[in-house]
């Protein structure tokens, strides 16, 4: 029973609960970002590179047919699918630039909350323990005798 004690232990953390968040949330930008490359961007690319899908370039390595769409290429032997390859490569690439905009906007932003509490703390009057305001009483109480 003590092994149930420390998973559920630490399933409650809540380190544990924002990763399952932050998987979920994740797992739908990721949807979003591949949505943004495959529909919009890419479209773009293809269209500038002379087709319309880009991610059905391809080179065929066991002397198919140029002309098969990509699905059927594979079917029918080895194929170089560089044009889904670089569609993945831009959607990690847009994916993990918005990544680290988010996080250096959160870094900035706990840089500016921690300024501002050292700025709270600097500017709290400093007050003596009490033991030390007891032990001034008493000294000045004796030096009046």
């Amino acid at each position: 029973m003590s092994m149930l004690k420390d998973f559920r232990a630490f399933a409650i953390k809540g380190n544990v609960v924002d990763l399952a968040v932050g998987v979920i949330i994740g797992g739908a930008f990721g949807k979003i970002v591949s949505s943004l490359v495959e529909d919009i961007i890419m479209p773009v690319v293809g269209k500038i590179f002379g087709g319309l899908d880009f991610a059905a370039y391809y080179l065929p390595l066991n002397g198919q047919a140029y002309g098969l769409p990509l699905a059927e290429a594979k079917k029918a032997g080895a194929v170089f699918a560089y044009g889904n390859f670089l569609t993945i490569l831009l959607n990690f690439l847009i994916l993990a630039f918005i990544i680290f905009q988010m996080v250096r906007a959160i870094n900035k932003a706990r840089e500016l909350t921690a300024r501002n509490e050292q700025a709270a703390e600097a500017a709290k009057p400093v007050v003596p323990p009490e033991d030390v305001l007891l032990l001034r009483e008493i000294r000045d109480a004796l030096k009046k005798q």
